[in-house]
């Protein structure tokens, strides 16, 4: 008797533990959903990756943020549910779509990171061929505006103190997809706690289901 009292207590505790983790999950999910627009719609983001044939590798990263972020929404509302009915089922699926989420993260983590340099490169590289064929064109202007540049290595401006736009490009991106990594495997890090706690709770309601 007193121990089915304590397994009901402990149940009852972490039910309120996860349905408190997975409302904040839902907050980190809105975040992350929203980051994700705003590295995919920020218009001076646009304006460098508009143009014909321009390098759509950033934007990968970016889609995979946006997923994960309107996943984490829906899967917190899993995790409300199975903790609230103490439903071995629901908390079941909420583990499996958070595994699949944590995947999701770290891949747009380490995307981040190991594809700095080479979509940095692609980038300047079609700044470059561009600037070559028309360095009076439309989207040679929006470089020049947005990362305060002018011409390139091969043709520097003639102001000297002006940065050449590869040198503009690689700092514009190094720090948009540092915020790819490191809101991917931050919220990573969150995914963890919360499989931990739904296999917890769903553990200490079988062993409460076999006493009773």
């Amino acid at each position: 008797m007193f121990r089915r009292q304590l397994l009901h207590v402990s149940v009852t505790d972490l039910s309120c533990s996860l349905t408190d983790f997975s409302f904040s999950f839902q907050l980190m999910g809105s975040f992350v959903l929203a980051v994700g627009l705003w590295l995919r719609f920020d218009p001076e983001t646009v304006s460098l990756l508009s143009g014909n044939k321009a390098p759509d590798t950033f934007f990968l990263g970016v889609y995979i943020l946006i997923g994960a972020g309107s996943l984490i929404m829906l899967v917190g509302f899993f995790g409300c549910c199975g903790a609230v009915r103490e439903s071995q089922c629901l908390l079941g699926s909420f583990f499996a779509c958070l595994l699949i989420i944590f995947g999701a993260e770290v891949a747009a983590g380490v995307f981040g990171f190991l594809n700095k340099d080479k979509i940095i490169e692609d980038v300047q590289n079609f700044y470059t061929k561009t600037y070559n064929e028309n360095s009076n064109g439309t989207l040679i202007s929006s470089y020049q505006k947005v990362l305060n540049c002018c011409g390139s290595k091969s043709s520097p401006c003639a102001e000297p103190e002006t940065k050449d736009c590869e040198t503009g490009i690689k700092e514009f991106f190094d720090s948009k997809l540092f915020i790819i990594g490191y809101v991917g495997i931050g919220i990573a890090g969150v995914m963890i706690i919360g499989m931990i706690f739904s296999m917890v709770l769903c553990c200490a309601i079988r062993n409460s289901r076999e006493v009773i």
